[in-house]
């Protein structure tokens, strides 16, 4: 009953918006990969957007010197990093999640143990498969997302990182074909990066893709403002910025012009024409949208942390 109460009260929050969207990523920051799109869908397409993050963070602790005086706290002390990183990370993915316009932060939790590339570590008890699995299952039903957002799972980057998006879409290929948002999977380019040619991750065929192309880019140069000054760059700096504890992060400020968007082979090729619907409307002029102040969208954030505990728990 109680779950039930907790769906009919996000259903009725997001009538009359715009796309729909679940970012489900595995650590806090991750969600930087697609920031300029997402603060674009919340704050010119009337879009919604929440964030799953699988694990507290906790192994970040080794790219924390810069902020040790900051949170007057030795973080790069294993012991003290992994007691005080989940709570700290999560306040500076809120922080950000502020910026971007972000709804609602899904916290799940897991266990962060280490950097590896071997996506099939994390299934092997370090995280509970069953409990993401099922907890994300409750979520898409409850929700029904237009589509989710994860990161491209190429051979090089964090095994954590393929892990988050294997499992959402495990969870998305077992819903009924009815009921599956598009999944899409981001990276980031620039002109001397061009995008990335991904067909499929091997041994997960779950991971192949239409083709080996992005089908969708946001362009986070795209310029506004006094004398066009002003680009969505800086939007993305500004999220990255929150992410203090993380010292390496704040490297990829200025990197990357494009946010790039892969189509799975799982989904209906029929909803490619309303992922290119939503991103030509993604790259008009929004100049004056973008100097309106939102007073709704200014008080999510302080809504957004107060529910964070209560909505995971009503996930299970």
């Amino acid at each position: 009953m109680k779950k039930l109460s907790f769906c009919l009260l996000l259903f009725f929050s997001s009538l009359n918006a715009g796309p729909k969207i679940l970012c489900v990523v595995a650590h806090p920051d991750d969600e930087t990969m697609f920031a300029a799109t997402v603060y674009s869908i919340t704050h010119h397409l009337n879009g919604i957007v929440d964030v799953v993050m699988i694990t507290n963070g906790e192994g970040g602790y080794k790219y924390s010197t810069l902020a040790e005086p900051y949170y007057n706290l030795k973080l790069t002390n294993e012991e003290v990093g992994r007691a005080n990183l989940p709570r700290i990370r999560k306040q500076e993915a809120l922080n950000g999640g502020k910026i971007m316009g972000v709804r609602h932060y899904y916290f799940f939790n897991e266990k962060d143990h280490r950097y590896t590339q071997d996506e099939n570590e994390v299934f092997q008890g370090v995280w509970d498969i069953q409990s993401i699995e099922r907890k994300l299952e409750n979520l898409l039903k409850c929700q029904q997302y237009d589509a989710v957002f994860t990161m491209l799972p190429t051979p090089q980057t964090h095994g954590h990182h393929k892990a988050a998006t294997l499992i959402a879409l495990n969870v998305i290929n077992q819903l009924p074909p009815s009921e599956r948002p598009v999944i899409l999977a981001a990276s980031v380019s620039d002109s001397d990066n061009p995008p990335l040619q991904f067909l499929e991750l091997e041994g997960h065929p779950l991971t192949k893709m239409v083709r080996p192309t992005p089908i969708a880019s946001f362009d986070k140069m795209q310029s506004f403002g006094f004398k066009d000054r002003l680009n969505y760059q800086i939007i993305v700096n500004w999220v990255i910025a929150e992410h203090k504890s993380q010292g390496t992060m704040q490297l990829f400020m200025n990197k990357g012009d494009k946010e790039n968007f892969y189509f799975f082979a799982i989904n209906n090729t029929d909803r490619i024409e309303w992922v290119d619907k939503i991103f030509q409307q993604l790259a008009k002029d929004y100049t004056d949208h973008v100097s309106k102040l939102d007073f709704q969208a200014r008080r999510r954030p302080e809504f957004l942390s107060d529910m964070v505990g209560a909505e995971a728990a009503q996930l299970e």
